[in-house]
């Protein structure tokens, strides 16, 4: 059970780290367009929206990973704390914005989630 949570956890980190790419580095590139429906003209004038959410999905990542080099409790803390942030975004992110963020986000955080506890 520890090695399948870790592993969900490195996953969702690694999630993250791509989100981050995407709305740090490709908001206003077509693949940022493609990712998060946007028009040129659109992504030019929220980039910096789309910076700062990057910024957050990093510290996602980055907690996450904390969590998995810390291991013992420390690491069990950490772990349950940003995967439950994980999922409350993705939750927001679903009826907010689009519904495909809650398996993208919420799904995968919620697994881990419940296999760290599990292993626990």
């Amino acid at each position: 059970m520890i090695v399948v949570g870790n592993v969900l956890v490195g996953l969702v980190a690694l999630i993250h780290v791509y989100i981050l790419v995407l709305e740090m580095f490709l908001w206003t590139k077509p693949r940022g367009y493609k990712a998060f429906g946007l028009t040129p003209e659109f992504a030019e004038q929220t980039r910096t929206l789309g910076l700062n959410q990057g910024l957050y999905n990093g510290f996602l990542a980055a907690g996450l990973i904390a969590g998995l080099i810390a291991g013992g409790d420390t690491g069990f803390a950490a772990k349950v704390f940003f995967l439950v942030c994980v999922a409350i975004a993705g939750v927001v992110g679903a009826l907010t914005a689009s519904k495909r963020i809650l398996y993208v986000q919420t799904v995968p955080a919620v697994l881990a989630l419940l296999f760290v506890i599990l292993g626990h």
